[in-house]
């Protein structure tokens, strides 16, 4: 069950050299323990992982598991450019106390399918922690199609899938073909805050989430009522979420939610350089934001 229910992914608070600010981290970890989401995925996209070195990654996976004590499993990105690099990441983050793994196929040169089929299964043979392949063409420029998806799940150790959520109206179709695709009991889940909801009541069992690194307290309320089926709630708390899933749409989840952290007081940090901080008037509406999920 490690790969279902509300996965939290929170920023990595880090200074201007890269330094990973264990204190805020933690911060950040405690709150999204207490509010009861079922797992934690360090070092995604939003926890800035190709912005750090080795080193600091293993720091914040060892933070991690060190404030955690086991409460909340705890799911890491190793994504890499080398497969080399990306399978030594994977042995770190079992040796730090990682519960699972989560994988984009990060590249440069344009991948095929077979070399990301091979990417994947020597990483997956680095440990024996089960693996979720991360699909975010939006980044990575490349699509885990079915086929593809079909051939990793039938490496021992892949057993979910992260997938982008697609509109509403492809949501049933597109939930029914990845299914027909893995086999029983592959976990297949989504991303992309504004639909993760639809993307449950379609079937998925993950919503992978940016807010709920932040605002862990009102995503659960949302997941649950997913979960639940309880489309009202859903549509209410989704109303109330609105203003944060536009400027996600219009600015980027990331720029948003380090600019999050900072009105909370939750990091002093910024977003890693070239990612410059919002402008004022995009905080402004930021805080606008804030202001209306209050009524959560």
């Amino acid at each position: 069950m490690l790969f279902h229910g509300l996965s939290a992914f929170p920023i990595t608070p880090m200074d201007s050299e890269g330094r990973v600010d264990t204190g805020a981290l933690n911060v950040l970890l405690q709150r999204i323990d207490t509010a009861g989401a079922d797992s934690i995925g360090l070092l995604g996209s939003t926890g800035s992982y190709m912005y750090l070195s080795r080193t600091e990654r293993r720091r914040a996976i060892e933070t991690a598991a060190e404030c955690l004590g086991g409460r909340t499993p705890l799911i890491v990105g190793v994504g890499a450019l080398r497969t080399d690099e990306a399978a030594a990441l994977a042995r770190d983050a079992r040796d730090a106390g990682a519960q699972g793994l989560l994988m984009a196929p990060v590249s440069y040169t344009p991948l095929t399918d077979d070399e990301v089929f091979e990417h994947f299964a020597e990483v997956a043979r680095a440990t024996d922690l089960p693996l979720s392949v991360y699909n975010n063409p939006g980044t990575t420029h490349f699509t885990i199609g079915n086929a593809l998806l079909t051939r990793l799940s039938g490496i021992d150790t892949i057993v979910a899938v992260k997938n982008p959520a697609p509109p509403a109206a492809d949501m049933a179709a597109a939930h029914q073909a990845t299914k027909a695709a893995v086999p029983d009991g592959f976990a297949i889940g989504y991303s992309g805050d504004w639909l993760a909801a639809n993307a449950i009541l379609a079937g998925g069992v993950t919503w992978y989430s940016v807010i709920a690194g932040l605002l862990p307290e009102p995503s659960v309320k949302l997941m649950r009522a997913a979960q639940a089926g309880d489309t009202a709630e859903i549509t209410r708390i989704n109303g109330l979420f609105e203003p944060f899933w536009t400027l996600f749409r219009d600015l980027s989840s990331y720029r948003v939610i380090h600019a999050t952290a900072n009105l909370l007081g939750l990091s002093p940090h910024q977003p890693p350089r070239p990612i410059l901080p919002l402008a004022d008037g995009e905080r402004v509406r930021l805080q606008a934001a804030l202001e209306r999920l209050a009524g959560v």
